[in-house]
C-alpha cells in the first residue's frame, strides 16, 4: 500500500499544486504529512518552497512572524487566544525557550470551563483552532531531541527531481513563454477538474 495514498487524494494533491505547491512526489509527501500530523509541523525548507506554499495556501488569514520580530510574543500571544493560524519562520537550531509550553501543548484545562496555557509571564485561554507552523532556512538544523519529540520535522529541502522540472520550467519559460504559460494554464485547469471530479463522486455518493 502507498502511504500517500492513505494521507491523501487525487483532488488534495491537484488542491495543493494550485497553490503552489512543487509536482515533484516529495513535495506531495511532505505537504500530505503537513496537513495530517497531529503534531506542530515544522519545515526544513532552505529553498522557501514549503513557506511558500503554506502562505498562498492560507493567505491572508496566517500571520506570520520571525523570533526578531519587534514584540513577536505578543503576536504569538494573539493568535492563540483567537484560533488563529501562525507561521514562525527562520528559525536558528535553538528556539526561544519562551515557547517550550506552545510547542509541547501543555495546556491546562479546569472542569468544562475554556483551556490555558502558560506562555512567558502570563497564563493565557488556548483556543483549540489556533494551528502552528514552524520553519527554519538551515540546511542541517541540530534541534534539541524534545523538539523532535513536539513537533513533525519536514524535510522540505529540493531534490534532483525537483530542482531538474523547476529548471527545466525556467528554461521553457524564457525561450518559449506562451508555451510555458499554456501549460501551466491546462495543468492548473486538470488540477481543477480533479477537485471538482472528487467533490462530485462524494455527493453521488
Amino acid at each position: 500500500i502507498d502511504p500517500l495514498t492513505v494521507l491523501a487524494t487525487d483532488a488534495d494533491v491537484a488542491g495543493w499544486m494550485n497553490e503552489g505547491l512543487p509536482a515533484d512526489r516529495v513535495s506531495v509527501e511532505n505537504a500530505s504529512v503537513v496537513t495530517s500530523c497531529s503534531r506542530w509541523p515544522l519545515l526544513v525548507d532552505p529553498q522557501q518552497q514549503g513557506t511558500r506554499w503554506i502562505k498562498q495556501r492560507i493567505g491572508e488569514e496566517l500571520t506570520v512572524i520571525q523570533l526578531s520580530t519587534p514584540k513577536w510574543l505578543d503576536k504569538v500571544v494573539s493568535c492563540v487566544q483567537t484560533g488563529s493560524q501562525l507561521l514562525i519562520e527562520g528559525l536558528a537550531d535553538e528556539i526561544d525557550a519562551v515557547l517550550e509550553p506552545l510547542l509541547s501543548r501543555a495546556v491546562i484545562k479546569r472542569g468544562v470551563g475554556p483551556m490555558f496555557l502558560k506562555l512567558g509571564p502570563d497564563e493565557i485561554e488556548y483556543d483549540s483552532k489556533f494551528q502552528l507552523y514552524l520553519q527554519s532556512k538551515l540546511v542541517n538544523p541540530h534541534f534539541r531531541p524534545e523538539v523532535s519529540a513536539q513537533c513533525t520535522v519536514v524535510n522540505f529541502i529540493v531534490t534532483p527531481e525537483g530542482l531538474e522540472e523547476q529548471i527545466l520550467a525556467l528554461v521553457v519559460n524564457c525561450e518559449k513563454p506562451q508555451l510555458e504559460e499554456e501549460k501551466q494554464i491546462l495543468v492548473r485547469r486538470q488540477n481543477e477538474f480533479k477537485v471538482v471530479l472528487s467533490r462530485l463522486e462524494d455527493e453521488l455518493l
